[in-house]
């Protein structure tokens, strides 16, 4: 079997533009894996191999590769950076021990990196960062390092230094080493020279060289001691608590170069084989009971113990459904039986395959620590559980973010429903923060996503991968409804038609719930007026109406009920009685517990070069924007504002208009928050017009 100390799995993360992909490219070539680069602006890199991704040249789903450095196997995924696609960033940190994190010299800490390194940070995942780009315009290393300590509040372990900047960047110095890494203008990888540092940067090296040891000896007391005594610890030593620093987040390797270039990648494998985790080396998941709380127990890596696996993505391509899957723990051969704990139902595994991008090599077992697919899995879904049928367990599942806008699709032909019905089943599973429904009254299909973007490039994929033409309405934003006061009130259903009558009787205080509490009930009847057998019915009548609020027949937030007295008979009293009754009181009294219109507030952060801040800082205040933040950078100034969804439809457009092309930004979803009475009123006459219509 391997040796898993000799495993490495990592993910490359970063913004958009930073050059994730293009790192992952020279990796891969580096590796030996592939002979020519290709390039993420020809639409040719390995990963990004989806039609979508090399037009636009942005990563939209996360891709594996495999590949050899130093007698270590790599497992490798790059990620997206665009915000809409922030779920295949969290599903990837997930399942990897340690990750590089890529940002591009000139443009810095990104509005998406700091997402990403949130995620990271959640994930508890070991990394080390590669200041990429620096022989662009504007490039400044030492800039960048100062924003990841300030944005991100992070402590860079400074590991490389650049010679020269922009057009005269040539190459790296080692600083553990001082020597001096330059590469010829052929702009092969392999073509560099070892040198001495060069003399003007001495100082610079001297100085950055002794912080570096002040920082690792920090991981180890007795050498830190002997180094206040004046002893110079091994280049040994210093990697070993580098190496322990990494892995416990107190500080992160960081490095330089430029990937296109292919300057200063080599130093970058090396340190992803000396300091990150091997699977070993990782904190084990903990596994769950049956109501999802951990139960002290974990998943050791090991190849010893019983299979246990977790289902990370599931891709449907043209060889059939693919389930990526992360083995902690365990052996799985070819043959093998498995149960997925979700659904309790054993599948048999088919065919193997270790994933390079879209090609695939079959296998006949793999181990702990391995990340692979498996062909024609057939009800798994993303977050479940794969173990041994006679051990049972369940892995900490993951949590998707809720989508916050919605399109109304249909095909353009009547004979697209059932495709498209076949296609849109297909996306949901590869995609958990896509969901789908049809409007009960329109008949409509429903699509809901995390942006503009995200759905846009669905549509694109229905019509492309699966040959489904779509009409598309207008995007709609998600609202929500709530009240605003507590009131008490008393609802009665009674129902006489022959034979047994229907009876129930409550009396309860409605009031606003905490912030995302959703539903909650207590009941205090004392003496017996509504018997307890009748409670659940009644929670079960107002839980039941959270779906559709009175104003706009959005769904309901945090709404607390008390039921506190009531009547019963003792013939016609029933449980679906008091279900009835709970309904009717909830029609009867939301709207007099001031019902409210809720929208979703985005956090946006926006990116302009210095002359046009006015019109965008403008332009953000008539959205009706409230600024939470503003800073300026070398190259431009960031700008951090809470702005209404409704208010961000089509905004991309606005800000190239006013910066010149130049302005870029992020959003991801923050809170809802109560709409202003004419929003609220435009949105409820919507609402009005669409039922009317139905």
């Amino acid at each position: 079997m391997s040796d898993l100390s000799h495993y490495r799995n990592i993910g490359i993360f970063a913004h958009v533009d930073a050059g994730k992909t293009t790192t992952t490219e020279r990796i891969l070539k580096l590796t030996g894996q592939i002979h020519k680069t290709g390039e993420v602006h020809d639409g040719e890199s390995t990963t990004d191999f989806m039609e979508q991704e090399a037009e636009r040249g942005i990563t939209i789903q996360s891709a594996a590769v495999s590949c050899f450095w130093k007698d270590h196997r790599f497992n490798v995924i790059d990620t997206p950076g665009h915000v809409d696609f922030t779920v295949e960033v969290y599903r990837s940190l997930k399942v990897l021990d340690g990750g590089i994190g890529v940002f591009c010299g000139s443009g810095g800490v990104e509005p998406q990196s700091e997402t990403n390194w949130r995620y990271a940070n959640e994930s508890e995942v070991a990394r080390i960062i590669f200041v990429n780009k620096l022989d662009r315009m504007g490039a400044d290393f030492y800039r960048v390092t100062e924003q990841v300590r300030k944005v991100l509040g992070a402590v860079p372990l400074i590991m490389t230094l650049p010679i020269g900047i922009e057009d005269d960047f040539v190459g790296v110095v080692d600083v553990l080493t001082k020597q001096a890494y330059v590469w010829d203008d052929t702009g092969l990888p392999e073509n560099y020279e070892i040198k001495d540092v060069p003399a003007d940067m001495v100082d610079k090296v001297d100085e950055y060289h002794e912080m570096l040891i002040e920082t690792a000896v920090e991981q180890d007391d007795d050498l830190m001691e002997a180094y206040m005594e004046g002893e110079t610890p091994s280049v040994e030593d210093i990697k070993r608590c580098i190496r322990k620093g990494t892995r416990d987040l107190a500080f992160f390797p960081t490095f330089c170069g430029s990937a296109f270039k292919n300057k200063g990648v080599q130093l970058v494998l090396d340190a992803v084989v000396d300091y990150l985790p091997s699977p070993t080396e990782v904190d084990p998941q903990p596994l769950m009971d049956e109501e999802g709380n951990e139960n002290g127990e974990h998943a050791i890596v090991s190849a010893d113990e019983t299979f246990k696996a977790l289902a990370f993505k599931i891709m449907d391509d043209r060889f059939g459904a693919l389930t990526f899957v992360r083995i902690y723990s365990g052996k799985l051969n070819k043959g093998d039986t498995i149960l997925n704990s979700f659904t309790g139902k054993t599948e048999r595994v088919g065919r193997m395959v270790e994933m390079q991008a879209d090609e695939r090599i079959e296998l006949s077992s793999a181990q702990a620590g391995d990340i692979i697919a498996i062909v024609g899995m057939k009800n798994v879904q993303t977050g479940h559980t794969l173990c041994d049928p006679k051990d049972p367990v369940t892995l900490e599942p993951m949590v998707f973010p809720t989508p916050v806008i919605s399109i109304a699709v249909q095909p353009k032909d009547k004979g697209g429903n059932e495709k498209m019905g076949i296609a849109i089943g297909k996306m949901i599973a590869e995609d958990p923060s896509f969901q789908v429904e049809t409007d009960e009254d329109s008949g409509e299909t429903i699509l809901k996503g995390m942006g503009e973007l995200h759905l846009d490039i669905k549509v694109d994929i229905l019509k492309r991968t699966y040959g489904v033409d779509l009409i598309v309405g207008q995007p709609q934003v998600a609202y929500r409804e709530t009240i605003t006061k507590e009131i008490e009130d008393s609802y009665t259903h009674k129902k006489q038609s022959g034979g047994s009558g229907q009876f129930g009787k409550i009396d309860y205080r409605i009031k606003p719930g905490e912030a995302n509490s959703g539903f909650t009930f207590t009941s205090s009847v004392v003496g017996g007026n509504v018997p307890k057998e009748f409670w659940p019915a009644v929670e079960k009548g107002f839980k039941s109406m959270m779906g559709e609020g009175v104003l706009a027949g959005f769904p309901v937030l945090d709404v607390e009920v008390e039921l506190y007295d009531g009547g019963f008979h003792a013939v016609d009293s029933s449980a679906i009685a008091f279900e009835i009754a709970a309904k009717g009181a909830f029609r009867q009294s939301i709207p007099k517990a001031g019902a409210q219109l809720l929208e979703p507030i985005m956090k946006v952060d926006v990116f302009t070069p210095e002359d046009h801040v006015g019109d965008v800082i403008g332009d953000l205040n008539r959205r009706r924007g409230m600024l939470s933040d503003q800073e300026a950078g070398l190259t431009g100034v960031r700008i951090k504002a809470d702005v209404p969804l409704s208010e961000m439809f089509g905004y991309i457009g606005s800000l190239r208009t006013m910066t010149s092309g130049r302005g870029q930004f992020s959003m991801e979803f923050s809170h809802y928050a109560a709409c202003p009475q004419n929003v609220a009123d435009k949105v409820m006459e919507e609402a009005k017009a669409r039922k009317a219509a139905k």
